[in-house]
């Protein structure tokens, strides 16, 4: 992965692991700018790349009457809103093939959650877009199976991709990161 490729990110010269972060689903612009200026005034004085994370919406929810999300054009402008003004780079989660193209048009980096990062159609889509995908292994998946999502992407003329590693289980509760 060329991090370069990445508008906006910077310190990228420092050596430093990269720090995505922010609020697991984007709930307003006043806490999304809040977090980010925060975190990058950490990140910019430490010298740390730094990505700013935010879902659009959750699909992957629990209970049917889980916050998804505060609808999917407003949270995707509160996004680039926070690039523009931080001049940092954005991430979301992505969970419908029509989702891709749609986020795509607001931010830098598209991540496929771990329980879905086995479905073709949507990591194609997301590889098509030409944006960087990050893919998140699900922790029931072993190591070496990534080597089939990633290859997906770059099957699809994609070899902007980043790998998220969650662990991996072996049975209940054994969890090796």
């Amino acid at each position: 992965m060329d991090f370069t490729q990445i508008p906006q990110l910077r310190h990228t010269d420092s050596k430093q692991f990269f720090l995505l972060s922010g609020p697991c689903a984007i709930e307003g612009e006043d806490m999304a700018l809040r977090i980010a200026e925060h975190i990058v005034q950490v990140t910019d004085k430490l010298r740390i790349p730094y990505v700013f994370k935010g879902s659009f919406k959750k699909a992957n929810r629990s209970r049917v009457d889980s916050f998804t999300g505060i609808g999917d054009e407003k949270a995707l402008k509160i996004l680039r809103k926070v690039s523009e003004t931080f001049h940092v780079p954005t991430i979301t989660d992505i969970h419908e093939v029509s989702d891709a193209a749609k986020a795509a048009e607001y931010v830098d980096i598209l991540q496929i959650p771990a329980f879905l990062v086995r479905q073709t159609d949507l990591v194609i889509a997301a590889a098509k877009t030409g944006k960087t995908v990050n893919l998140k292994k699900g922790q029931f998946m072993s190591p070496e199976s990534m080597k089939h999502a990633v290859a997906k992407v770059t099957d699809s003329g994609n070899e902007q991709v980043i790998i998220t590693d969650r662990g991996t289980m072996f049975g209940y509760q054994d969890m090796i990161v």
